[in-house]
């Protein structure tokens, strides 16, 4: 045995199979079956419990085992395990024809179906979750979320009258504090508590994101052994998703060494991460129904998206105060104030967002510096190090002389360190520096001391003390938090920014375009971030609304289309105004194809703000999605009238009433159940943009009104919105004659092939692409086309030289470019116009209407 292997600790836990201990819990029994409904594994209690006289054996039918009613209403529900990690769940079944009840538990595990079983309480899922309801109802009472996890403990260990509730939270190094505790009145409070890592292994930690709920229902109870323990492809049965799953006999004794007889640990999951745990002891065995275990994993659920939605909320107000800073930077460099001259007014609004002691700038190579912090030789010895750390990433550290063993020159003075760097060459800096403090560090138990030593020899074995074990630290800072780093970055954003505003000469001026790709890279990912936590949000809030997995698909298709849609419209006029008819008329062309004449649109054009502009376009995309499913267009009768009107007629400003009328349809059943469609009817527009909704599902057709309020608005004056049905117009005959064949020149293959298939669509019979300059000046070669269409930035080349031979032959051409600055070089290459991405089928109207074979 070599030295490695001999080594005792609590990582042990960490190499111990608790997923794969062949076991389980007596309360409950487990069968496996294969594919064809065989036998494959078997608790040694199932038979007993399920009340055979005989007993289970291996590749026995399911139907020798359960009822034919049971046999089909477990086979249909393991038909729905679709999904990873899936657990379906039975209440209440008769399994033998007995008359004797069972909750069933079901999911997947490699090549077989388990089923586990336990008795069912008579009338308990009921009264649980009619009891769920009002606890669920006081979270949204609380803002500050240390009072929500404390009211979350409270409220559980009322629910599942247990003698001491936790809310143990990780840490960043992975171990945990009790932050929150509900506990009966004789017990020693653990509040405060740290944990080390060690007493929750990895494997542990990744089961409870697999696995939210575990249950010990008594530590003193003797396993169930599950036959066979290996099975014929000789592997043991994974138990990951068990709720019966046997315990490691090492935690086992650490729960013993706690007095602890029967507990219980739901997950909390946030942003799909392990945020922490609800930690429940009992001192006495307690075993709970299945069905209020499934209470109390929905409780969990339901608290995991408050406390989200709480930490999201405290983020967007640091947000918020981080914008104000970023606002008075621009205010101050407005005035023509340095960077370093608006230090002393800026830091105070810094300090309210990020505590720090001290704050140092390094700009064009000259320093400054406020409050605790190394003086300028102190400061250049470290520069170098700070350069070589990874490019327009800040730099967070409670001990900054661990990263830089230059910075022990200063240690007595500040240790913590919050470098932004706000250039990229040569590097700026703003560093934020924390003193250093004594930290004492309340442990349950001393974590350094995990192994026991008797006569023969180290063993394992779990604290027995949980008193507490206090730890001091010094040389280090207090921790920077991911709400302050995340702050740190949007600073470093907009310090980007000022340092775009201030410099001027050229070589400055070549720095300030790197710096400015930056910036736009960061808002950049800013944006796509919203755009995927959007996207995210509308999927997970669609699940309810669909079936299956096509109708899933169709829903969250059509309001991420109608949210590009809006985009567009959006985009189009450089995220100004965009006119409420052509969201309606957008929304109408993807669904209504073919009933467009019976709907009309009467009032005046109100221009909607980009804020407010996506918010309407899903409320209007799911009440027309409705009308042409269920409503007055789902059949051929029905018609849908929109009326436009300004609330105050002779106010030049005023809110926007939008009134809804569907006549002549089927008749209209009011919804059943608030899918989240109806919650983006509902709620959207008051929530999100302080107006008006109300929605009447009337017999004879569905009536709304919506109100928005006058600040999203913008009127056009003398224009009103016609019948939409004589919107239409002929396209054919306002594009006039088409060209016989034309010339695209695009460097992006879908766009191309895009812009292709719209051109063949309105009738041009030959389309030539070419994707590089040598490619259409060999093609112009062969033949001149009749027009031309020429994306400008062909990658690592333009198409000038294709304009200019373009140009020299008399071939009309237009260019297209995603750069605005372009306007100005349309008459200098000879274009007859511009095309600015992104261009669609309209726009390509706009350039065939305007052809003319003497062009």
């Amino acid at each position: 045995m070599n030295e490695a292997s001999r080594i005792v600790d609590l990582t042990n836990c960490d190499r111990e199979p608790i997923h794969q201990l062949g076991k389980v819990q007596p309360f409950g029994a487990l069968l496996a079956f294969n594919g064809d409904w065989f036998v494959g594994h078997y608790s040694l209690n199932a038979a007993e419990m399920l009340g055979h006289d005989g007993e289970i054996e291996l590749g026995q039918r399911i139907q020798k085992i359960f009822s034919e009613h049971a046999t089909q209403r477990i086979r249909s529900t393991a038909a729905a395990l679709a999904l990873p990690d899936q657990v379906e769940r039975v209440f209440g079944l008769d399994l033998t024809g007995n008359g004797k009840l069972f909750d069933c538990a079901l999911h997947c595990s490699g090549d077989y179906i388990i089923v586990e079983v336990e008795p069912h309480c008579d009338g308990e899922l009921e009264r649980q979750l009619a009891a769920l309801r009002p606890v669920v109802g006081r979270f949204d009472k609380f803002d500050d979320t240390a009072d929500l996890v404390a009211e979350a403990a409270r409220q559980l260990r009322h629910n599942l009258a247990i003698d001491r509730v936790m809310v143990y939270k990780f840490h960043e190094d992975l171990s945990g504090e009790v932050i929150a505790e509900a506990r009966r009145e004789d017990l020693e409070s653990f509040h405060g508590l740290r944990y080390p890592v060690s007493d929750i292994p990895s494997q542990a930690r990744a089961l409870y994101l697999r696995n939210r709920f575990r249950i010990i229902s008594n530590i003193e109870d003797e396993p169930v052994p599950i036959e066979p323990g290996i099975s014929m492809d000789g592997q043991p049965l994974d138990l990951s998703m068990s709720t019966l799953r046997a315990v490691s006999p090492i935690h086992i004794e650490y729960l013993r060494n706690m007095g602890v007889q029967a507990s219980l640990s739901i997950s909390i999951i946030i942003g799909g991460k392990l945020w922490g745990l609800f930690a429940c002891h009992h001192y006495s065995p307690k075993q709970l129904p299945f069905s209020q275990r499934t209470s109390a994993e929905l409780f969990s659920e339901i608290f995991s998206l408050t406390l989200e939605r709480a930490i999201a909320r405290e983020g967007a107000e640091l947000r918020e105060e981080g914008r104000q800073v970023h606002d008075r930077l621009m205010r101050d460099i407005a005035a023509g104030s340095s960077l370093a001259e608006s230090l002393p007014t800026i830091e105070p609004l810094i300090k309210r967002i990020i505590a720090h002691d001290g704050v140092s700038i390094f700009i064009d190579n000259v320093y400054d510096k406020s409050g605790s912090a190394p003086n300028e030789e102190e400061f250049r010895a470290i520069v170098p190090q700070l350069n070589s750390s990874a490019t327009s990433r800040i730099l967070a550290t409670d001990a900054i002389a661990e990263r830089i063993p230059r910075a022990e020159r200063f240690a007595d003075r500040v240790v913590g360190a919050l470098a932004i760097p706000i250039s990229r060459t040569p590097r700026d800096y703003l560093v934020l520096w924390r003193k250093p403090l004594k930290q004492t560090v309340r442990w349950a138990g001393n974590p350094e001391k995990p192994v026991e030593y008797g006569p023969n020899g180290a063993r394992l074995s779990p604290r027995k003390s949980f008193e507490a074990w206090q730890e001091t630290v010094e040389g280090r800072a207090p921790v920077w938090t991911v709400a302050e780093r995340q702050i740190a970055e949007s600073l470093r954003v907009s310090l980007l920014e000022v340092i775009l505003r201030v410099t001027d000469d050229a070589m400055q001026e070549r720095a300030r375009s790197q710096q400015q790709q930056e910036l736009l890279i960061a808002e950049l990912n800013h944006r796509v971030r919203n755009i995927l936590n959007l996207i995210r949000g509308l999927i997970n809030q669609s699940k309810g609304d669909a079936q299956d997995l096509d109708t899933f698909a169709e829903i969250v298709g059509g309001r991420i289309s109608s949210l590009a849609m809006a985009h567009e419209n959006i985009t189009k006029g450089n995220w100004s105004a965009s006119p409420l008819s052509e969201l309606i008329d957008t929304e109408a062309e993807a669904y209504l194809a073919g009933k467009r004449d019976r709907l009309t649109v009467t009032g005046p054009e109100a221009m909607i703000l980009p804020e407010a502009y996506t918010v309407l376009a899903l409320v209007i995309h799911e009440m027309i999605t409705n009308s042409a499913k269920y409503g007055s267009l789902s059949d051929s009768s029905g018609e849908l009238r929109i009326v436009v009107r300004r609330e105050d007629e002779d106010a030049a400003e005023g809110d926007l009433v939008i009134e809804w009328t569907e006549i002549g349809g089927p008749p209209v059943k009011p919804p059943t159940r608030r899918g989240f469609g109806s919650t983006i009817i509902d709620r959207s527009i008051p929530y999100e943009l302080g107006g008006t909704a109300e929605v009447d599902y009337r017999l004879e057709g569905v009536k709304a009104k919506f109100c928005i309020p006058a600040r999203h608005v913008e009127w056009k004056s003398g224009a009103e919105k016609r019948d939409r049905s004589n919107q239409q117009k002929d396209t054919a005959g306002e594009m006039g004659t088409l060209p016989e064949d034309i010339l695209l020149v695009e460097d992006s293959m879908i766009i191309a092939l895009d812009t292709e298939d719209c051109l063949r669509e309105l009738g041009v019979k030959k389309v030539k692409v070419e994707s590089t300059v040598a490619g259409a000046l060999d093609a112009l070669k062969k033949a001149n086309p009749a027009l031309a269409i020429l994306d400008y930035n062909l990658g690592q080349e333009s198409s000038e030289r294709v304009a200019q031979e373009l140009k020299a032959r008399g071939v009309p051409f237009w260019m297209a470019t995603g750069y605005g600055e372009m306007k100005d070089r349309v008459d200098e290459l000879g274009a007859k116009g511009l095309l600015t991405k992104p261009y669609g089928k309209d726009e390509l109207i706009r350039i065939l209407a305007d052809y003319s074979p003497a062009s």
